[in-house]
């Protein structure tokens, strides 16, 4: 995990229940879900197996220890999670060193939040090499800290990374706004008791009470997010 700022900023409008906004990475503010499938597909097609695209929707969102977990399961493949963990992250990596294409709206959100000093986490169950690597294309400034998935003992769809990020910012989580595009890690920031809006990136999510589901980050500003921690759709 790493911050910049030790704690939570008292600087929100007068009016707002909002203390901060903890957002995922994969999907949600970078167009990567398709390159950790490419990667997943490379990976197995190696190991002279080849991936089921029903599978897809299993492994989206999820901590690599389950993804490729389910994956060495499904193909019964002859190699160790921590052997395929890194093989998987090189991939990957080799990938996005070619550029990292940014979702529709993030950039915009991003500058919105840091030009109104909201504190901003950064949440993902990816590892913190290949978080590293993503923000130099999302800017490191723009967020008061980090959390990886390889930083917790527990990852997304457990709480912890969510109420982790909420505690480093000094925040409550039920204070929180979440953006997030996967079941996997929507489930993870409501079992924490933050609100959130649901971006679906591969698979949908159904819209519940108390879940906002849109069909674009460009859809989602900071009033958007106020509302929805005060309660207002």
């Amino acid at each position: 995990m790493t911050s910049t700022v030790p704690a939570l900023s008292t600087r929100m409008a007068e009016g707002s229940a909002l203390q901060a906004v903890l957002l995922d990475m994969d999907g949600t503010l970078v167009d990567t879900e398709g390159f950790w499938w490419d990667a997943e597909v490379e990976a197995f097609a190696s190991l002279g197996h080849r991936l089921d695209e029903r599978w897809r929707d299993v492994v989206v969102g999820g901590p690599m220890t389950r993804s490729a977990g389910y994956l060495i399961e499904a193909t019964g493949a002859d190699i160790t999670l921590p052997e395929l963990t890194v093989l998987l992250n090189d991939r990957f990596e080799a990938r996005i060193a070619r550029g990292v294409p940014l979702m529709p709206g993030a950039l915009r959100l991003l500058t919105e939040l840091a030009a109104h000093q909201v504190p901003t986490a950064l949440v993902s169950a990816s590892h913190r090499r290949i978080i590293d690597r993503v923000l130099a294309s999302l800017g490191p400034e723009n967020f008061a800290l980090t959390v990886a998935g390889d930083e917790v003992a527990r990852t997304k769809p457990h709480p912890e990374p969510y109420l982790v990020a909420a505690a480093g910012l000094g925040a409550d989580p039920t204070r929180c706004a979440v953006v997030e595009d996967t079941a996997t890690g929507v489930a993870a920031a409501e079992a924490a008791g933050c609100h959130v809006v649901a971006v679906p990136s591969v698979a949908p999510i159904a819209p519940v009470d108390g879940r906002v589901v849109v069909a674009s980050l460009e859809q989602v500003d900071l009033g958007f997010l106020r509302k929805l921690v005060n309660g207002m759709r």
